[in-house]
């Protein structure tokens, strides 16, 4: 009997530490957050399970999701951890890969570079002096707004040595500061700025939503060239773009597609963010639509990129999901992928400088965008969910839309 005893109290003592393990291991490798399709449970396997879903939060306009809050449970008795769940509707789009031009125009000028003034007297620097850093915005002149680097020149060349009195934003903090324009040895005032209005480049165009009249293309902000830092759209225009060329990429050197702009308007920009450039349409696309992937539903595998690199327009080229962030707060780098396809590494040695939102297709779903190449190794690159651009241009159309229009 005691032999028993001892095993029975063997067996339970194994038990308990089994448990304990797997309650640990669900605590830090389950996530706290999950989005399930409507109708749907999340599905943890059979050890782990949801119970006591409560509302939290309804589901406001444009946004299609219900947040609820659940807790996480071992063998439906023994609590793991807090768990949120969005009830989410499957959305629809049709997927891009088609390259098109864009032409933004900033809202406000960016100061891009700060030199100094050569005057009589020698060399003067009253940009720094006013305490103005490469990266602000300046949003008014003389409480002007301002629109133009022309407009900025000359109200410089005119202001006849006095301050001008600038509104700038810097990183997202406005504050006001005055810039007293200096005579330079070639008889014109100079403040020693160099600012930016516009820019111009191609990419692809991710997906289209001819549901809400919108598209999204990128997968990442447009960037000015010397800050580094996302150009505050003031207004922008689509136009459908024409691949030429390309420059083949090799380790150190990503390649870039070479292409030109057509007459034929793709739609109108209207947001600029971290996750892509969205706009309207000019009129529906017409495409046929596939269901976009939840994040959970995006695995380490086979995939298929869609992008153009001739005039053939867009083709699938066959790729590999190499490592999945689920829980990443680099928004534009949810997934790396890596080229397989030998077709696409022969011509252009992988990833290049153009195919930045390219959408990404597993499973028959749209899961992806490709946003961005390594340098050092350009058949890799990362790519950003699929599902969060879609949540992104849902909640920046009730918003920023809203504001611009």
């Amino acid at each position: 009997m005691k032999r028993f005893f001892k095993a029975l109290c063997i067996v339970i003592f194994l038990i308990c530490i089994c448990v304990f393990s797997a309650v640990c291991y669900g605590y830090s490798s389950l996530p706290d957050e999950i989005t399930v399709n409507e109708g749907e449970e999340a599905d943890f396997g059979n050890f782990y399970f949801c119970k006591n879903r409560e509302p939290v939060k309804a589901a406001s306009a444009g946004m299609n999701r219900t947040e609820y809050k659940s807790q996480i449970t071992a063998l439906k008795i023994i609590p793991v951890k807090d768990i949120k769940i969005n009830m989410t509707k499957r959305r629809f789009v049709a997927p891009g890969g088609d390259t098109f031009g864009i032409k933004l125009y900033t809202k406000g000028v960016i100061v891009v570079s700060i030199d100094s003034v050569t005057t009589s007297q020698g060399n003067a620097d009253p940009a720094v002096s006013a305490g103005i850093k490469c990266g602000d915005i300046i949003t008014h002149i003389n409480d002007e707004p301002a629109t133009s680097s022309q407009q900025m020149t000359e109200a410089i060349e005119g202001s006849g040595g006095s301050p001008l009195r600038l509104r700038i934003d810097r990183n997202g903090e406005a504050s006001e500061l005055y810039l007293t324009p200096v005579m330079s040895v070639n008889g014109k005032y100079k403040a020693g700025i160099w600012v930016r209005d516009s820019s111009a480049g191609i990419g692809t165009v991710t997906f289209y939503d001819d549901a809400s009249g919108m598209f999204a293309g990128l997968g990442h902000g447009v960037c000015d060239v010397d800050t580094g830092k996302i150009m505050p759209l003031s207004n922008g225009e689509a136009v459908r773009a024409k691949v030429n060329g390309f420059y083949k990429s090799n380790a150190g050197n990503p390649g870039e597609l070479c292409g030109v702009f057509t007459d034929i308007a793709l739609g109108s920009l209207r947001v600029n963010h971290e996750m892509g450039v969205y706009g309207e349409l000019l009129q529906p696309s017409g495409a046929k639509v596939i269901p976009v992937a939840l994040e959970n539903e995006v695995k380490p595998g086979k995939a298929q990129m869609i992008t153009t690199i001739d005039g053939s327009g867009p083709q699938y080229y066959d790729i590999e999901i190499t490592k999945i962030y689920p829980s990443s707060d680099l928004s534009a780098r949810n997934m790396i992928i890596r080229v397989t396809d030998p077709v696409l590494l022969e011509k252009t040695g992988g990833i290049i400088q153009g195919m930045s939102g390219s959408p990404i297709v597993q499973n028959s779903m749209l899961v992806g965008a490709v946003t961005h190449v390594f340098v050092n190794s350009p058949d890799q690159g990362y790519a950003v969910f699929a599902g969060r651009m879609l949540e992104t241009m849902d909640s920046l159309k009730n918003d920023e839309f809203a504001k611009v229009s």
